[in-house]
């Protein structure tokens, strides 16, 4: 099994690259007097640094259940299993389900193929267009499978939203066939317009629901979590147990501190919205300016921008512009077979405007070469 083609640029980048390759969110917008107050808050008590439960820090589990049932979704603190960033609770569910045949979408996330790879999961791809997963597909092939794993909300790599008659849909075939939905849920909150419906809240007892601070607050407190049917989640905490018998404390308590007045968290989100919609909208007119063989989509929320520039293998085009400092990742990543293609996935909530402009600009010139 080979490493994450994204998470070896990250490590060879310097601060003279210009990235747009992972899926990083803007540490300007860190709220750092706020998490430094709770953080500094943990060390009052010295019982904060002392082993906790395994499915995670009781009142945290209560907050987080709080925001599902804000968002009309039933959940109390025992569907919540908190997790070391939502990349364990894919490894707990891939470790639950190992040696299953698993529906994905064409392209998917590079950390959950790797993972069900790792786990002798059979994996089974179907396009995915700009509205969702092909429905058709689905529906056959979820006869077979009967487990999916699905991002709906601004997908990685492409930034595609599910359209809410297919989100019925989907949810109706896997009660059907009494199946399951791994629903990953990273970029939910970063909606431009206005948030969808989950597929778990229709199925609340066939669905894992995966969420994460990672992209809304701070990555560095690999913090996420798992929503899912009481007696399911007593499986998932077994498993847990095995790896780390419970997710870092001091980042629980510090977190928890946080969200004790839930509102700054949602001043927080709305400017994250705002922030990033500016982002987008900014990189976007930049493609159109410097590149505008590069045809995409514009996304109504998440982190990236993903379109294709016709006749170019964008893996290799890549090595070159790493040479040159400048990164993003080619779209066969994202893909079971690896096979050239022409697609290219932007990052545009990391860099500011000027790293923006001189880094497309940069590209345009070296494609001009290639």
């Amino acid at each position: 099994m080979k490493r994450s083609f994204i998470r070896e640029i990250l490590e060879s980048i310097d601060s003279e690259t210009i990235s747009f390759a992972g899926g990083l969110p803007d540490e300007s917008l860190f709220p750092m007097e706020d998490l430094k107050i709770a953080n500094m808050q943990v060390y009052e008590e010295n019982t904060n640094l002392q082993y906790t439960t395994s499915n995670g820090l009781l009142e945290l589990r209560e907050k987080i259940a709080d925001f599902y049932n804000e968002d009309g979704f039933p959940t109390d603190a025992d569907n919540i299993l908190i997790t070391t960033g939502s990349q364990q609770a894919l490894y707990i569910l891939a470790t639950y389900f190992k040696n299953r045949e698993i529906i994905i979408e064409k392209p998917s996330y590079l950390g959950a193929v790797n993972i069900f790879k790792m786990n002798a999961l059979n994996m089974k791809e179907i396009a995915l267009h700009a509205d969702g997963i092909d429905i058709s597909a689905f529906k056959k092939g979820f006869e077979q499978t009967k487990l999916a794993y699905l991002i709906p909300d601004f997908q990685n790599p492409t930034g595609s939203l599910y359209a809410q008659a297919k989100r019925k849909e989907i949810a109706s075939t896997i009660l059907k066939n009494s199946g399951y939905i791994i629903e990953d849920a990273p970029y939910n909150e970063l909606y431009f317009n206005e948030k969808s419906q989950s597929i778990s809240s229709m199925i609340p007892k066939n669905s894992f629901h995966l969420g994460s601070f990672s992209k809304t607050l701070a990555p560095s407190l690999r913090l996420g979590w798992v929503r899912a049917d009481n007696v399911i989640l007593l499986e998932l905490i077994k498993i847990k147990e095995t790896i780390d018998l419970h997710s870092c404390s001091i980042a629980q308590h510090t977190l928890n501190n946080y969200l004790q007045d839930s509102s700054k968290y949602k001043i927080h989100l709305k400017n994250l919205r705002t922030y990033y919609r500016e982002k987008m909208i900014f990189f976007a007119a930049t493609l159109k300016q410097y590149l505008p063989q590069f045809k995409f989509t514009i996304p109504k929320g998440g982190m990236f921008i993903y379109g294709a520039i016709d006749g170019v293998d964008t893996f290799k085009f890549v090595q070159k512009c790493i040479e040159e400092k400048i990164v993003f990742v080619p779209a066969n990543q994202f893909y079971l077979d690896k096979n050239i293609s022409d697609e290219i996935r932007f990052n545009f909530t990391h860099t500011n405007q000027e790293e923006v402009l001189k880094g497309l600009e940069k590209i345009a010139k070296m494609l001009n070469t290639f």
